[in-house]
């Protein structure tokens, strides 16, 4: 049975992956600096100062310096598939939530709100763009939205490691 049959996936595909990476791997760094990069040259970007917000905090410098905060990475590790619920009311929150949650080594399912918000959009197309370039990093990530369902959100919550709910 597909567990994403209630859902729109933005992102990603109906395969569950529960997988972990070191936190703050050079990997996820390369990401999200050419996503960056890639938001910041998207002409459609200029009409969004919360997407271009997004992308200036994605700069590679900025995540390098975030790291720096955090001793023995290196035998560190994520903790495992990350259910991230979003609100409704921040187009861009659900970006940030799935960055943190790659920085920290996890994988993602990420629920974004059930308005379509452009900024949420033009994230997902510049983050699918980008994951052709990282393919290893495909499995890591998964957007998806749905209308509100408390079974669906049970099952999705059930099968996962960590959960974060924004309020």
């Amino acid at each position: 049975m597909d567990i994403f049959k209630k859902a729109k996936i933005l992102v990603g595909t109906n395969k569950i992956d529960n997988l972990t990476l070191q936190p703050f791997d050079i990997r996820v760094i390369n990401f999200l600096s050419k996503l960056s990069k890639n938001i910041l040259n998207n002409s459609s970007t200029k009409k969004f100062t919360d997407v271009v917000t997004f992308a200036f905090f994605c700069r590679e410098k900025n995540l390098i310096n975030l790291s720096k905060n955090y001793n023995d990475l290196n035998i560190r590790k994520g903790l495992g598939l990350s259910f991230h619920i979003t609100p409704s009311n921040i187009p861009t929150n659900f970006a940030y939530s799935l960055m943190f949650g790659l920085l920290s080594g996890n994988s993602n399912i990420v629920r974004v709100p059930s308005k379509d918000f452009p900024q949420i959009k033009l994230i997902s197309n510049e983050i699918k763009k980008t994951l052709k370039k990282f393919p290893k990093l495909k499995d890591f990530i998964k957007i998806i939205r749905y209308s509100k369902n408390e079974d669906f959100t049970k099952n999705i919550s059930l099968i996962s490691d960590a959960r974060l709910v924004w309020g």
